[in-house]
């Protein structure tokens, strides 16, 4: 998946379109991951011995992660990103319009150092 934790994404479907958030989590098995602030829905609690009050409950329910775009620190917008092999060997996400890195994934391989 492209997408990792703390990534910054800025969401290009659904009612939160064009807007952004970072990544509290990633849900590989299913492809979706969970943006703080976006898609939200609510959660109506009857009042109980716990919860005297009751009310409505709000929490961030996965989007599917075809739907968000990284965020690219230079460009400052969602872009396409591509992966490349590193100096050190391990591969590298960088963006496809300005070329910067976006981070590492895994570790160095010792064939490709």
């Amino acid at each position: 998946m492209h997408i990792r934790k703390d990534d910054t994404v800025q969401i290009i479907a659904g009612d939160d379109a064009s807007a952004t958030g970072r990544v509290l989590r990633v849900l590989p098995d299913v492809g979706k991951v969970v943006v703080e602030g976006i898609n939200k829905v609510y959660r109506h609690m009857r009042p109980d011995r716990r919860n005297q009050q009751g009310g409505r409950l709000s929490k961030e329910m996965p989007v599917d992660a075809s739907n968000v775009l990284l965020v690219c620190s230079a460009c400052r917008k969602g872009v396409r990103i591509g992966k490349r092999a590193g100096a050190e060997g391990r591969k590298e996400r960088f963006c496809k319009q300005c070329g910067a890195g976006l981070g590492f994934l895994g570790k160095a391989k010792a064939k490709q150092a």
